[in-house]
């Protein structure tokens, strides 16, 4: 039925052109009447006219119309375009354009690809995404809002005063745990991932090695001052290494007299022996 519609269609419509083909002048007729192309069926057309293209197909392909400036051609396609879906009948097979706002269609009623600016759900294209949705500007559909997840709490960390596990009644202890699902645009925020709160605890004395980190740098710091000590020199060489050379010169020839004294004593005692 489909069929011998279409091609009655035709038929008025290469009727009404021939007639308006008579009544342009001579030069203009001959053109339209003998083209200078073969008008045989061609690309799969089982029908075909030489104004009109394809009236029918061959079999499993699909018939359709192409505007060409004012004038649609009809041709035969083994799949529909972009912007079309595929209709198979008993007597033909035809493409037929999706909705406005559809890029690409399963039928007419489910669309597969919107167009620019709006967002697919379901089958349909929206301006806007229906609640407890939001849009995806990079898939340009309407996804499920996913909230942040977080892990369960890790024991609490042992208590601690300034690095110190000893030597302090009151101090601090902490617990962490992980983000294991991030948010989307309108999901909830994460939680903190760690706590800290106060803690007591009974009162002891640090053994050897558990000083902790303000201890150990305390006795650093002990060990510094030691060795900087040990470094500085005698007061009595600094003394010496002052000496200007003229208080040395005097210095050693007191030291000569000195001797001399010393050598005549000696030479008076060793004289009285001997008488």
């Amino acid at each position: 039925m489909h069929l011998r519609l279409i091609s009655w269609f035709f038929i008025i419509l290469n009727f009404l052109e021939y007639i308006g083909s008579q009544n342009a002048p001579r030069g203009r007729r001959q053109r339209r009447m003998h083209p200078s192309a073969s008008q045989g069926c061609q690309g799969g057309c089982a029908t075909c006219s030489d104004y009109n293209g394809c009236l029918s197909c061959k079999p499993r392909l699909f018939f359709v119309l192409e505007r060409i400036g004012m004038k649609q051609i009809g041709v035969c396609l083994s799949s529909c375009p972009s912007g079309y879906y595929g209709t198979r009948y008993p007597d033909i097979n035809k493409c037929t354009k999706c909705k406005a706002d559809c890029d690409t269609c399963f039928n007419k009623n489910f669309c597969t690809k919107c167009k620019s600016g709006f967002y697919l759900h379901l089958g349909k294209c929206l301006d806007n995404c229906p609640e407890g949705l939001e849009a995806n500007n990079h898939t340009m559909e309407c996804v499920s809002i996913v909230h942040c997840e977080a892990s369960e709490w890790s024991p609490w960390s042992q208590c601690t005063k300034k690095g110190k596990t000893c030597g302090f009644k009151r101090g601090t202890e902490t617990r962490v745990r992980e983000i294991i699902q991030h948010p989307s645009a309108k999901g909830n925020l994460c939680p903190p991932t760690s706590e800290t709160r106060k803690c007591t605890v009974q009162r002891k004395k640090c053994q050897k090695g558990e000083r902790g980190k303000k201890g150990r740098e305390r006795k650093r710091k002990k060990l510094n001052k030691e060795d900087s000590k040990e470094a500085i020199p005698d007061n009595k060489g600094l003394e010496s290494s002052r000496e200007t050379p003229e208080q040395q010169e005097n210095k050693d020839k007191q030291q000569q007299k000195k001797r001399k004294v010393q050598d005549k004593q000696q030479k008076s005692v060793s004289v009285s022996t001997v008488h």
